[in-house]
């Protein structure tokens, strides 16, 4: 069984340290605690108004913190030539609209494919291991595939938001989408909106091997801290992970 990694997204660290500005609370720092805590992985999303991490993070997320990093990035010039810049050890590209709070959906790789194309090209050739976030639609993750990506990582952010039948509906979406993903040679990560109490069956599809958190993890640490937050998390990753055989079920004939 492969193991199934946590990335510690610290995104929302630097949005309560620029609600006032200046230089607290620093997501570095807590890059640093949620290794220590056990993450495999540290996520940053630069977006392009710099609403929460800014150039100077990312340049120093690169260089000192002892986990790898995933930049999360729109497919523009500009990212393209900050990701370069700094070589992260993956890139994770996903839309982005100034509006929106949160990213709201997966990218359209259908629809997008030759611009597309040209950055995993581009990101690749330097040794960046490019993921793509793409809702859980088989289309979308074929197409994926077709332009080149190394990795798919699965929009959960429907399953999150819906309960009963429907929860299990787009449970049922998200496994099929690992499983063709897999058998296609993608590498499955998942993530968004997930929270305690809906890590578990996540990450009891086996084909997927990484799941990226955020929000939920800051805003749990409020209360009883980075570490033990993550701790827990992980705690309940383990356990559904070991529930893998019981949970197949779940999805139907696969």
């Amino acid at each position: 069984m492969r193991k199934l990694r946590l990335g510690v997204n610290i995104d929302h660290v630097a949005t309560i340290r620029n609600a006032r500005g200046g230089h607290h609370p620093d997501p570095v720092r807590a890059a640093r605690m949620a290794a220590e805590a056990g993450a495999d992985g540290i996520t940053a999303h630069l977006r392009e108004d710099r609403r929460h991490i800014s150039d100077h993070d990312i340049r120093r997320l690169a260089v000192e913190i002892p986990l790898p990093l995933n930049l999360e990035m729109a497919a523009t010039a500009e990212m393209l030539e900050i990701a370069l810049r700094h070589k992260p050890k993956a890139a994770c590209i996903v839309p982005e609209k100034r509006e929106e709070l949160t990213t709201e959906g997966g990218l359209d790789v259908v629809g997008a494919k030759q611009h597309i194309r040209r950055y995993i090209k581009e990101l690749s050739a330097n040794n960046i291991r490019v993921s793509l976030f793409i809702d859980p639609d088989i289309e979308q993750v074929s197409a994926a595939y077709d332009v080149g990506a190394a990795v798919v990582e699965l929009h959960t952010g429907s399953y999150c938001d819906v309960l009963g039948d429907a929860r299990n509906e787009e449970l049922k979406r998200i496994a099929d989408a690992a499983e063709y993903g897999s058998a296609k040679g993608l590498e499955i990560h998942a993530g968004h909106g997930l929270s305690y109490d809906t890590v578990m069956d996540i990450a009891a599809i086996p084909e997927i091997v990484e799941l990226n958190i955020g929000h939920f993890l800051i805003g749990e640490a409020i209360f009883v801290g980075l570490p033990p937050a993550i701790r827990h998390m992980r705690e309940l990753m383990d356990q559904g992970r070991a529930q893998i055989a019981g949970k197949r079920s779940v999805y139907g004939k696969r």
